[in-house]
């Protein structure tokens, strides 16, 4: 139900104003009607909420509840009541839950009520409901949202824990440099001012440590100001998309990078078909889902090619940032004519392969990771050691 702002004429012609609710103008002018009101001009407002975008974990926990709630045979309305009553859940969840319970019992639809939430639910998340709504096989959607959004989180997760590591040793890196730097080198300035000629990394790591101990501060903050300006940068579109553009053309890197947005695309895209969503709605929101801007930029010339009557694996060939997998797949599922089941089990196929790359990918940052430790380091007990050396061979030349 969408709430109108109306400005209508009784009776006597006397204009009033007021608001109402009703499915469309045309319904809200026959409830007018039925007052004997006739309507002006209307309105209708917006009560979108400004609620965060609950967790893709929380999000699967929510399709599962409805999917054995609905299936059990109990209302939508009741279920929604008894996990809006959950003790559990987060008080932000809550007050999603219950402001859906709200709005289906005032008649609008579950996708409708999801909508209003602003951004708490993903748009494939209230896409495939409101083709389950359409197809009357709701519980299913919802198993299947479940398992999806449970795939999604649990990736998610590892790529983080993945990382983790690689940001353990920067941030070693970061804190063994400075206590050289701040404490360890400024042992050595008195014996170093004593030479008369110091190489030029030693002069060189004078200069840091002298910055470091004297001026951290303006570390600090031009380590700001650079966070900042990246931040700022990253926010205008064609950087992005030069950014994301060079990151899938980063050699190794950017290959595994590829099979793990493949893999996210091929989930999404198998999910919605599924479902018995049009092809060309399948590829407006699936292309949301992948994370890159540079591979979503490539849409709309695919969008183009599927309507003007190109196959869907043609179309896809074209896109810079898949792998060329998904594409022969496709084809394959359009010549046999189980699509559907093609792109499910490419889709399973793309996740195991994106699993396995991430896994490459932390086995290739680890290493150059410590070799970057070791230059650091040895650099330093060069700059150190060199003059030391040197001095101590002028004295045997001397003597």
């Amino acid at each position: 139900m969408i709430t109108y702002k109306y400005k209508a004429k009784d009776e006597n012609g006397k204009i009033l104003s007021g608001t109402l609710q009703a499915n469309d103008e045309a319904d809200l002018h026959v409830r007018l009607k039925q007052d004997k009101k006739y309507l002006i001009s209307a309105k209708a407002e917006s009560h979108k909420s400004t609620a965060k975008r609950i967790r893709a974990d929380r999000v699967a926990d929510f399709a599962r509840n409805i999917s054995k709630l609905v299936g059990a045979g109990v209302s939508l309305v009741r279920a929604l009541r008894i996990i809006s009553e959950d003790e559990t859940i987060r008080p932000q969840e809550k007050e999603v839950y219950s402001n859906l319970l709200k709005q289906v019992r005032s008649g609008a639809t579950l996708s409708e009520a999801m909508r209003e939430q602003g951004d708490a639910f993903p748009a494939l998340f209230i896409n495939m409901f409101q083709s389950a709504e359409t197809s009357g096989n709701l519980d299913q959607t919802a198993s299947q949202l479940a398992v999806y959004y449970e795939k999604d989180y649990r990736l998610n997760q590892k790529i983080k824990s993945a990382m983790t590591y690689p940001k353990i040793l920067t941030c070693l890196i970061i804190g063994v440099v400075a206590v050289i730097m701040g404490y360890v080198i400024p042992q050595f300035q008195d014996l170093f001012a004593q030479m008369d000629h110091l190489p030029l990394p030693t002069v060189i790591l004078l200069g840091i440590s002298d910055v470091v101990v004297n001026q951290w501060y303006i570390l600090i903050l031009f380590g700001i100001i650079l966070f900042m300006i990246y931040k700022i940068v990253m926010g205008i579109p064609k950087m992005r998309l030069l950014r994301d553009k060079l990151e899938v053309k980063m050699p190794k890197i950017g290959q595994l990078r590829k099979v793990v947005y493949t893999a996210r695309f091929a989930r999404t895209l198998s999910s919605l078909y599924a479902a018995g969503i049009p092809i060309l709605n399948c590829l407006q929101i699936s292309k949301r889902t992948i994370g890159n801007s540079y591979i979503e930029s490539q849409f709309d010339a695919v969008i183009a090619d599927v309507k003007s009557g190109a196959s869907l694996s043609e179309a896809i060939q074209k896109i810079d940032g898949f792998t060329r997998k998904l594409s022969a797949t496709i084809l394959v599922g359009e010549e046999t004519g189980e699509l559907d089941s093609m792109l499910v089990s490419t889709a399973d196929q793309m996740e195991y392969e994106s699993q396995i790359a991430v896994d490459k990918l932390v086995a290739m940052l680890e290493p150059i990771m410590i070799v970057v430790m070791a230059v650091v380091v040895g650099f330093i007990i060069i700059s150190v050691i060199q003059p030391i050396y040197g001095s101590y061979q002028s004295i045997s030349t001397n003597y």
